[in-house]
C-alpha cells in the first residue's frame, strides 16, 4: 500500500496545480498542457518519482487530460457554430500520423532529452505569446496540398512532444493564414483530440522501468488525470468571468515571460545545472 501521507501530499500539490491549469486556460485561452507538463515535472519529483522516464509520464498524463477538456470544448464552441469541420477534417490525418510518431518518439528518449526539446519549444510558444501581433499573415487561406502535407504532421508531432493540444501551434498557424481567432480557437480544440487520443492510447502500453505512482497505466498516471479534470471542470469559469472582468492581453504578456522562465529553468536542468 502507498503511503497515505504521501498520497495526501500527491492530492495537496495536483489540487493546486489543476485550479491554476483551469483559471489560466479560461483567462487567457491557453493550453492547460503548457502548465501543466512542468508542473507535473516538479510535483512527481518533489514526490520522489523521478528517473530517465519521468517526462514520459509528465507528457502521457499531460494529454490525458486534453482528451477531456477538448471533447468539452468542442462541444461547447460547436454549439456556437465556431468550429472549422471543412479545416479539421483535412487537417485531421496528418495530425494523426504525427501524433503517432511523436509518442514513438517520446517512449524511445530520456528524461534529460525531452526537458531540453520541451524547454525549446516552450520558449518558442512564450516568445510568440509575447511579442506576435494579430495582423501578421504568412497566407490568405490555409494551405493545402504538399504545404498541408508538412504542416499538418508537424502540429501532431510538436504537441505530443510537449505534451500539449492544439491551440498552442494550430492557433497561430490558422491566425498567420487569415482564419478569424476565434474560430482557430475553436477548431484548435479539435486538433487537441486528434492529437490526445492515439498518442494516449501508445502511451497506455509503454514500459515503465522507474518507481511511478499509484494507479500508473503505462505512462499515463490516473490520479493525477482524475484531480486535474476536476479541478479545471471548477475554475475554468472562474478565468473566463475574469477574461469578461478585464483585459486579458496584459495578462498574457505576463504568463508569456512566466513561460520564457519555465522554459529557461527546463533548459537550465536538462544541461545538468
Amino acid at each position: 500500500m502507498p503511503d497515505t501521507m504521501l498520497l495526501l501530499q500527491m492530492l495537496i500539490m495536483l489540487m493546486i496545480i489543476g485550479a491554476f491549469a483551469g483559471v489560466l486556460a479560461g483567462l487567457l485561452g491557453v493550453g492547460g498542457g503548457i502548465v501543466l507538463v512542468p508542473a507535473f515535472f516538479y510535483a512527481f519529483q518533489t514526490l520522489g518519482y523521478d528517473g530517465p522516464q519521468l517526462m514520459q509520464m509528465c507528457l502521457a498524463t499531460s494529454l490525458a487530460t486534453i482528451i477531456v477538456t477538448s471533447l468539452r470544448s468542442v462541444h461547447s464552441h460547436n454549439k456556437k457554430g465556431a468550429v472549422d469541420w471543412t479545416i479539421l477534417r483535412g487537417w485531421a490525418p496528418g495530425i494523426v500520423i504525427g501524433a503517432v510518431l511523436g509518442m514513438l518518439l517520446v517512449s524511445q528518449l530520456r528524461s534529460s532529452t525531452l526537458q531540453a526539446i520541451f524547454g525549446t519549444l516552450a520558449l518558442v510558444v512564450g516568445l510568440y505569446m509575447g511579442f506576435g501581433r494579430a495582423h501578421w499573415r504568412l497566407g490568405d487561406e490555409m494551405p493545402k496540398g504538399p504545404k498541408r502535407w508538412a504542416y499538418s504532421p508537424a502540429v501532431g508531432f510538436l504537441s505530443v512532444l510537449m505534451g500539449i493540444g492544439g491551440g498552442s501551434f494550430g492557433v497561430p498557424l490558422m491566425s498567420l493564414h487569415n482564419v478569424p481567432i476565434h474560430r482557430a480557437v475553436a477548431t484548435a480544440a479539435g486538433f487537441g483530440l486528434l492529437i490526445a487520443v492515439p498518442s494516449v492510447i501508445g502511451f497506455l502500453f509503454v514500459d515503465m522501468t522507474m518507481p511511478v505512482p499509484p494507479l500508473t497505466v503505462g505512462a499515463v498516471n490516473f490520479v493525477a488525470f482524475g484531480i486535474i479534470i476536476a479541478m479545471t471542470l471548477i475554475t475554468a469559469p472562474w478565468g473566463v468571468k475574469l477574461a469578461h472582468a478585464m483585459d486579458p492581453k496584459p495578462l498574457k504578456r505576463v504568463f508569456a515571460v512566466f513561460l520564457v522562465l519555465v522554459a529557461l529553468n527546463m533548459l537550465r536542468k536538462a544541461l545538468g545545472y
